[in-house]
């Protein structure tokens, strides 16, 4: 077997009804063809869209092929255990051209229950945000399901949604459950659970360019919610220069920023799990084994758990989201 190394995987690109252009415009990746882009997939375990190799000796080989191979080799001990050959985190960048439908995702019981799957929890880093952004996290008020019924059937659901301002930076952890969408002019980077299931609640009436609307999973969606109030929807950190800056712990990821002015050396030994790079600003390589690895803004980076210490080499300086599981 080959020896394993930083991978960056071919992107996956998405168009969506209500996706831009700022994949392209701000990410500089080229999407070809399509009218716009909504997602891209950076790394990707979900079956329907396996992330791929891009170079390196391993290029062409799929994520799931890697994992097999591989197993605790690249993901660690205890997350091999846990998650077998199925990577358990998907990392997408997201561009609301307008906003996305009201949805949520459902828990690891009801998903496993329904579409064996498992459920969907998630965070996301706002990368850029046009003036006057907004978001939707949770409820504004604590709501039995019958009152929340009331409201969707009435026609002002959106009375009732926590409805949040939106600059770049911001940080918001999703459980599943949470009711929530991303709003127009927001770049989000997102990482989450692998899983593709969501129940869209409300589309604002769009149609596609064959005049059909989408569906909707209202039905679905009532056992998924979690009507409680929460008093704080926005992650709380204080940003601060050439130091790791936790921001969420969950059992399926942990995620810290890193915003460096310069080169760095970080030592993983003691953690069983891969580590994933998400470039939000800047650029750096990545030096392992004598070997140079660059990484722009836009770009992901899979460190196998093999890996125990790599250096983090810039002249520019870099911002990127750290994650890996506990």
């Amino acid at each position: 077997m080959s020896s394993l190394y930083p991978l960056k995987f071919r992107t996956i690109y998405k168009d969506k009804i209500w996706g831009g252009q700022k994949i392209k415009t701000y990410l500089h990746k080229d999407f070809g063809a399509l009218l716009n882009c909504g997602e891209t997939w950076e790394i990707s375990g979900v079956k329907s869209d396996v992330s791929v190799v891009a170079d390196g000796e391993l290029a062409g080989i799929s994520l799931a092929d890697l994992l097999e191979q591989y197993k605790d080799e690249l993901v660690g001990k205890k997350v091999y255990d846990h998650f077998g050959n199925i990577f358990p985190l998907l990392v997408k960048f997201i561009d609301a051209n307008e906003d996305l439908s009201i949805q949520v995702h459902p828990d690891d019981e009801l998903a496993k229950k329904r579409h064996n799957s498992f459920g969907k929890t998630e965070m996301w880093y706002v990368i850029e945000a046009d003036p006057g952004s907004t978001l939707i996290a949770g409820f504004n008020k604590e709501l039995t399901q019958q009152e929340y019924l009331d409201k969707f059937n009435s026609g002002h659901l959106t009375d009732v949604l926590n409805k949040e301002d939106v600059k770049a930076g911001d940080v918001f952890f999703l459980p599943a459950g949470r009711v929530h969408t991303i709003g127009k002019g927001l770049l989000i980077a997102e990482i989450q659970q692998t899983s593709d299931i969501t129940y869209r609640i409300y589309d604002f009436d769009r149609v596609d360019d064959k005049g059909n609307k989408r569906e909707l999973h209202v039905e679905e969606a009532l056992a998924a919610i979690d009507y409680k109030h929460y008093p704080e929807y926005k992650t709380k950190y204080q940003p601060e220069k050439d130091k790791a800056v936790h921001l969420v712990s969950c059992p399926y990821f942990t995620t810290n920023l890193l915003d460096f002015t310069h080169s760095i050396t970080k030592d993983y030994s003691s953690l069983d799990s891969f580590v994933i790079y998400v470039c939000v600003e800047g650029e750096f390589a990545v030096k392992y084994n004598n070997t140079s690895y660059s990484v722009k803004m836009g770009d992901c980076i899979l460190l196998p758990k093999s890996i125990d210490k790599v250096e983090l080499e810039t002249t520019k300086g870099f911002k990127i989201l750290e994650s890996y599981i506990e």
